[in-house]
């Protein structure tokens, strides 16, 4: 199969803990392809050391599963770097032919995105989903807001109210 991405990574993200694969040309000459494979933690500083070693690899573009939520702070980690990325759907990659196990699967997701055999997913761009965010969280507020509304106007409506006087 032919090579498109000369030099791409493949992450497979876990809770805890990212796995990731990178593949680059071999030794001059040879048709072999070096790949790498590396653990890193999920913290930000770990992710950081990821990127970093992404970088000094020559790495253009990466991909990830997208599991759960957990793939959020890789993006952002890799985006604010500049790499190109693709976020696949699972179901996709699995269908495939190729071994795909737990061990393997950064390593599997590098060599299909070398050869070109993966469609990325939408991922809206950096403004709109700061738009969504703060959307999301302006829903929230606005929801709960009658309920609390109506209880403080009773409250206050009572206690507004004046003492009778006596008249004589």
């Amino acid at each position: 199969m032919d090579v498109l991405v000369e030099r791409c990574a493949g992450v497979d993200i876990g809770k805890d803990e990212v796995v990731a694969s990178v593949r680059t040309p071999g030794v001059a000459g040879a048709t072999a392809r070096r790949k790498e494979t590396r653990t890193f933690l999920s913290f930000t500083a770990h992710l950081e050391a990821m990127a970093d070693w992404f970088t000094a690899e020559g790495v253009t573009e990466v991909v990830m599963e997208a599991t759960g939520s957990y793939w959020k702070p890789v993006w952002y980690v890799l985006e604010e770097r500049g790499f190109e990325l693709k976020l696949v759907n699972a179901r996709h990659v699995k269908i495939l032919p190729g071994r795909k196990t737990d061990v393997a699967d950064a390593e599997w997701l590098a060599e299909l995105l070398e050869h070109g055999l993966l469609r990325g997913s939408f991922v809206p761009p950096p403004a709109i989903r700061e738009l969504r965010d703060v959307t999301r969280y302006r829903k929230r507020p606005v929801q709960t807001t009658p309920t609390t509304r109506t209880s403080a106007v009773t409250t206050s409506s009572v206690e507004a109210t004046p003492p009778a006087t006596k008249t004589a």
